[in-house]
């Protein structure tokens, strides 16, 4: 057995992204932020669909339509495929824990 709240690295100088689960539809992922987000320039355009969830700390989605989404603790979202995104700011004084399945139609 595991869980989500151990084993977090000591060295979050950058985002961390762990694989929990991969198989040909479906990947989960644990991501690990803590003050990061994503380079300016470019987006996340994925072949997956994309259900992701904030369990611990907050974090700013930025949609490539302008639009944002603050997701904290508990709250979830779906990104469907191709939707350009990315993480505009993390929680800097906490860690913030992920889950991001990844899947495919």
């Amino acid at each position: 057995m595991k869980n989500m709240f151990q084993n977090i690295p000591n060295d979050l100088s950058s985002e961390v992204f762990e694989d929990l689960i991969k198989h040909n539809d479906v990947r989960i992922e644990r991501i690990i932020s803590k003050g990061h987000s994503s380079p300016d320039q470019g987006w996340y355009d994925q072949e997956e669909h994309e259900w992701v969830m904030v369990l611990q700390g907050a974090g700013t989605l930025e949609f490539e339509d302008g639009s944002t989404q603050t997701l904290k603790a508990g709250d979830y979202l779906n990104i469907p495929a191709h939707t350009k995104h990315k993480v505009s700011w993390t929680d800097p004084d906490q860690i913030t824990i992920w889950l991001a399945v990844f899947y495919r139609d």
